[in-house]
């Protein structure tokens, strides 16, 4: 039986020389690397009192959402400003190469829910603390956040310090 490590294609020098590009469409496009994916997402949960998943356009929806449906939760999309029909709240973020807004609608989270954010992969963090800001800003409590991947080097996960963090693989 394969790993789920194996179902991820690991790409050098992209997108600039020295760096390996970890690829997920690898798993995606495989059946069993897809569930398996989403089992061991899934099972980082297995003893978390929750009652949203929250994830973020585009892969943490591609997670989040079969995660959220398997446990009969609620699942709210994060989204990049401008793509959500109704009141939101925003929040802005510092990226390496600039600067990004998300937004949720306003009444995606209720006061005094427990959050579950669900994403692909932590690296800087930040747009994962945008979304916590997002939540709590709502009334919401964050009880855990979930990556499939984390590339440890960048210590993305002192931006959360504070939260329970965890991920299936880690690269350094």
């Amino acid at each position: 039986m394969k790993q789920i490590e194996d179902y991820v294609r690991s790409i050098p020098d992209f997108p600039e020389k020295g760096i390996i590009f970890r690829d997920i469409t690898t798993v995606l496009q495989d059946p069993e690397g897809l569930h398996l994916a989403i089992d061991l997402m899934q099972e980082k949960l297995k003893d978390t009192d929750y009652d949203v998943v929250v994830g973020p356009e585009s892969r943490g929806f591609i997670f989040g959402v079969p995660i959220a449906y398997n446990m009969k939760k609620a699942f709210v999309p994060v989204r990049k400003k401008g793509k959500l029909p109704c009141e939101t709240v925003e929040m802005s973020y510092d990226l390496e190469y600039g600067s990004a807004t998300i937004e949720m609608h306003k009444d995606a989270i209720l006061p005094g829910q427990k959050v579950v954010i669900i994403d692909d992969l932590i690296a800087t963090g930040g747009t994962i603390e945008a979304i916590v800001k997002l939540v709590e800003s709502l009334g919401g409590e964050v009880v855990k956040i979930v990556f499939l991947m984390e590339l440890t080097g960048l210590e993305g996960r002192k931006r959360l310090a504070g939260k329970q963090v965890e991920s299936v693989l880690c690269y350094s």
